[in-house]
């Protein structure tokens, strides 16, 4: 099945897709992670800018950096972070722009389960990262706790059981929290800790929840917006079946994210 629909380039179908929702978790993993002093940070696979403008807005940051492939996710970022230390680079979680320990914090948001080989991201996140300094990210629980993608797979695979291909659960099991840790732990990190994030989404109705899913951003929408129109209408009609619904005509839904943090040494290992 075709995977094409990983690429992420559209801002406008982004945000009501997860990037909504990812803006909610950032301030809980900027809390989780510890307090310094004001820092350079660069964030990585940084996207329309949800962790990089909850980071301007609650940790005094000396400057920010964002660094994604996609332009014009970069240029919604820098209209989000107007009037802030915030530069923008486009650049590869594999091939970050910048020189050697540059940073004292180096995170992401939702970006290492997309990297073919996260223990290279990993890698150069620490070459990024001065000693001491701290690498952080989260990324969603894909398998169980993000709701609205795992309803999704479970109503798709329902109506077409070749769907299972696509699942996010069975594609990234790097998102589990003995994966984040040993992936850390592998880069040379030292004091590593993983915790769950978890946040309310509420949808105001069922279009709220559905619309994003016809914009073929991702792996699921990219799925949803491939199928035709009659397949397309039982999915929407499975999906709506499963969910629960409040009086109102509000979906309460949650979704987890896995949160991991670790440290550079401060010196050299012999």
């Amino acid at each position: 099945m075709n995977r094409s629909s990983d690429a992420w380039t559209s801002d406008q179908a982004y945000e009501p897709y997860v990037g909504r929702w990812s803006r909610v978790v950032a301030p809980r993993f900027l809390q989780w992670l510890s307090a310094g002093p004001p820092s350079a940070w660069c964030d990585i696979g940084c996207g329309t800018g949800a962790l990089a403008q909850a980071i301007l807005a609650t940790e005094e940051p000396t400057r920010v950096l964002g660094v994604d492939p996609s332009r014009a996710y970069l240029a919604a970022a820098r209209r989000g972070a107007r009037g802030h230390p915030f530069g923008a680079a486009v650049g590869l979680a594999t091939a970050i722009p910048v020189q050697d320990a540059v940073f004292e914090r180096v995170v992401s948001a939702l970006m290492l389960n997309f990297v073919p080989r996260p223990n290279e991201a990993v890698a150069e996140m620490r070459r990024a990262a001065r000693r001491g300094g701290m690498i952080a990210a989260y990324v969603w629980d894909y398998a169980d706790g993000m709701q609205l993608i795992r309803k999704f797979w479970d109503a798709a695979t329902a109506l077409d059981p070749a769907a299972v291909e696509l699942d996010e659960a069975r594609r990234f099991p790097l998102c589990r929290p003995e994966r984040l840790r040993a992936l850390f732990v592998s880069a040379g990190l030292v004091d590593v800790g993983v915790t769950s994030i978890e946040v309310p989404t509420v949808f105001a109705d069922f279009d709220d929840m559905w619309q994003p899913f016809i914009g073929g951003q991702g792996p699921a929408p990219g799925y949803c917006a491939a199928l035709p129109e009659n397949r397309r209408n039982a999915l929407r009609d499975q999906l709506r079946g499963m969910l629960p619904a409040g009086a109102d005509g509000t979906i309460p839904l949650t979704a987890r994210a896995w949160a991991v943090r670790g440290f550079v040494p401060e010196h050299r290992s012999r």
